[in-house]
């Protein structure tokens, strides 16, 4: 009997290895739980591009928006865990979500990391006819007009919301925050004047700056960006409190056969260390992982840390 239970076994880890090896042989879903445009969506599409490179395989994006990206990730996992369908989150979807819907239909297990792809960086971006030029100005408005102000996000629990977050609770103000189904949408509405500003990363906001479509009012950063320096810091603005320095990562369903992980980790590598997703980070004033930073286990240290993170700050929000 144990004889037999030990064929079984070598047998399927067999089966396992064959299947990585022919892995993949036809096009991979890769699953974006905001709208198109946002900063994942971009980070996810100029990645995939070159996975598919590296797999030999298409990687077709699908934009599956709502609930702060918990629709998308649940189906994410419910889906085979065959490294045919993967999906990218971060730290709004993939640990604050946890504290923000409790009710979910998955949690932090329900995902096999695969890779962290990118390093965003949060800012904070206003209509261009806000009467504020300044973070001084712009506190002293905030306080002499409390709830007036509204500021656009891409989702409760999205990586921009805690952008949202995390500024107002270091500015102690208060303003509105409204959400939306991605952050293109509430992007779009602030460069329209429908709303005063947003809360959301270089990826997606660096370029309206630069053209001056809405103004720049602080990143929460320790440097200043590359291709907006004349932005400043939290520290130089003078609101050192506020940190907003993210991050995205692939993610399989669990279940999902570390052979098939450890290809689509290294197609993941392949791809953020190509010349072509550096100059994008680049004008997207985003960074990639060091070298340091590719393995599996780093993006699951940054779930676990975050769930607790964002966790402790949605609940003292509460208070």
């Amino acid at each position: 009997m144990r004889f037999a239970a030990l064929i079984f076994v070598s047998l399927l880890s067999l089966c396992e290895v064959a299947l990585a090896q022919g892995f993949p042989s036809r096009p991979i879903t890769m699953i974006v739980p905001f709208a198109a445009g946002g900063t994942s969506d971009v980070i996810a599409r100029v990645v995939a591009e070159q996975m598919s490179a590296a797999l030999g395989q298409p990687i077709v994006i699908e934009n599956v928006a709502g609930a702060g990206g918990s629709i998308a990730l649940a189906r994410a996992a419910r889906a085979a865990p065959d490294g045919y369908t993967i999906a990218i989150g971060n730290a709004g979807t993939s640990a604050a979500t946890y504290t923000i819907y409790p009710n979910l239909t998955f949690t932090p297990d329900s995902f096999t990391p695969i890779a962290m792809v990118a390093k965003t960086f949060g800012i904070i971006a206003l209509r261009k006819d806000f009467p504020a030029k300044s973070m001084q100005e712009f506190l002293s408005y905030a306080k002499g007009n409390p709830g007036k102000i509204n500021l656009g996000h891409a989702g409760v629990g999205s990586s921009n919301f805690l952008i949202c977050k995390s500024f107002v609770q270091a500015a102690g103000i208060d303003v509105t925050l409204v959400g939306y189904r991605g952050a293109a949408p509430a992007l779009t509405d602030a460069i329209g004047g429908q709303i005063d500003g947003v809360c959301d990363a270089a990826a997606s906001v660096a370029q309206p700056i630069i053209e001056k479509l809405v103004k720049g009012l602080v990143v929460g950063s320790t440097v200043r960006l590359a291709n907006l320096q004349e932005l400043p810091t939290s520290a130089e603005a003078g609101l050192p409190e506020f940190e907003a320095q993210g991050w995205n990562g692939l993610f399989a369903p669990k279940g999902t056969p570390p052979e098939i992980i450890a290809r689509l980790n290294a197609a993941a590598k392949t791809a953020v260390e190509s010349d072509a997703v550096k100059k994008r980070f680049a004008d997207l004033s985003t960074v990639a992982p060091d070298t340091n930073e590719h393995a599996p286990e780093v993006l699951q240290q940054l779930v676990t840390r975050d769930v607790a993170k964002y966790g402790k700050l949605l609940e003292d929000g509460k208070k």
